[in-house]
């Protein structure tokens, strides 16, 4: 009988279990091997201080963002005093895995199928990667950080299954010499309606390799079709691909994280993608870091009530940050038009500012309040069609 049981050994999965491994409960991570998430890879300086992340991990630093508009003309923005980290999903989850376990988790391969209660306590199912049967673990409380379209959401927490999502694909392939249209310090962003109806395409380097991909949640668009047309306009069509992946991303958190019970959700699970970026890394960490603090509370006290605490921490924390994102995706994702005009508003000194601020520091910054009000005037104007498309 385990303390817990974390489903999903991702990056919110492992740091969840290696959280409550540290705090003295006994933990049990259950991942499906051979799965890499589809991903573009970054993180900011905040996680990699937060989560104590090596920097043998980082294949690049990025110090530049370049935005494409569906006319192919670009902004390029510079991010002063930091850069983004890029990661490869493959073996940034594999070392947090190994680190859970040095803390003493204890890690199963395998897939999960169902949560069994006739016992009186929760016995998990879940087929074995190793022993390649049906097999069984026993634990106090669950955590369900087995990505979207999670198999513990849609069986334990009531509407779960209605989580929006978008569908992400993406080729890694290897990278080219740097040259006009690519670099390795650099990650493009292509708001292009051929590349994306309702999202962005991207060309993010990791160092060796480029992560080439876009989404979309518009049923019938052709992926693998725009991603192929976004490497040949970027110059990367005789690169040599080395693997394709996609999956769903949700788009929105779900209002409930828990069963009132004994299973509480994080992660792509819990819907914790942001609006507009689409930015995962580290959301899902913090998220699994708030369900072990909030299950570590409720096997101090007993009170399945305090599982509530991860969701409601989650949002008071990143809420706000959340919302102006969703806004900002509503308001300049729809067509082309809206998405010209939003690179455009990207040339502004004050916008590239508090975007990449907010970016690094994960808040809103309160001490530039007139930038706020010259941003929130800027972006009426733009959104009116009041200034010109043209860069100023």
């Amino acid at each position: 009988m385990y303390d817990v049981l974390v489903v999903g050994g991702g990056p919110c999965g492992a740091s969840a279990a290696e959280d409550l491994a540290k705090a003295g409960y006994s933990v049990a991570l259950l991942d499906r091997p051979g799965r890499i998430k589809p991903c573009g890879g970054a993180i900011p300086p905040i996680l990699i201080r937060e989560f104590d992340i090596p920097d043998h991990l980082l294949k690049a630093k990025i110090v530049t963002a370049r935005m494409v508009s569906p006319t192919k003309r670009s902004v390029d923005i510079p991010i002063e005093n930091g850069f983004v980290g890029m990661v490869d999903r493959e073996e940034f989850d594999e070392f947090l895995r190994d680190r859970a376990q040095d803390r003493g988790v204890t890690l199963y391969r395998g897939t999960f199928e169902k949560v069994d209660r006739t016992s009186g306590y929760p016995v998990i199912e879940y087929f074995s990667h190793d022993t390649k049967r049906q097999e069984h673990i026993s634990a106090k409380l669950i955590i369900g950080a087995d990505g979207a379209r999670s198999k513990v959401a849609k069986a334990e927490v009531p509407g779960a299954e209605k989580i929006p999502y978008v569908i992400a694909y993406h080729e890694i392939i290897n990278a080219p010499e740097s040259g006009a249209n690519y670099q390795g310090h650099r990650c493009d962003v292509i708001y292009d309606g051929a590349v994306s109806p309702d999202f962005y395409g991207w060309v993010f380097p990791h160092g060796k390799t480029v992560s080439v991909g876009m989404g979309t949640g518009v049923s019938g668009f052709d992926l693998k079709k725009a991603t192929a047309d976004l490497r040949e306009a970027s110059g990367l069509n005789e690169c040599e691909t080395i693997r394709k992946e996609g999956a769903p991303i949700p788009l929105k958190p779900l209002k409930k994280w828990d069963n009132d019970h004994d299973v509480v959700l994080a992660g792509d699970a819990a819907g914790v993608v942001a609006p507009s970026s689409g930015e995962g890394i580290y959301y899902a960490m913090c998220s699994g870091r708030q369900a072990a603090h909030a299950v570590a509370e409720t096997l101090r006290t007993n009170n399945p009530k305090r599982l509530r605490l991860a969701r409601k921490h989650f949002v008071r924390q990143h809420g706000t940050v959340f919302r102006v994102l969703e806004a900002m995706q509503n308001a300049y994702y729809k067509t082309d038009s809206r998405r010209e005009r939003f690179v455009s508003l990207c040339h502004d000194v004050d916008v590239q500012t508090m975007t990449f601020d907010a970016y690094m520091n994960k808040k809103l910054g309160k001490a530039r309040p007139l930038a706020h009000l010259k941003i929130s005037f800027k972006n009426l104007m733009h959104l009116t069609g009041l200034v010109s498309e043209e860069f100023t």
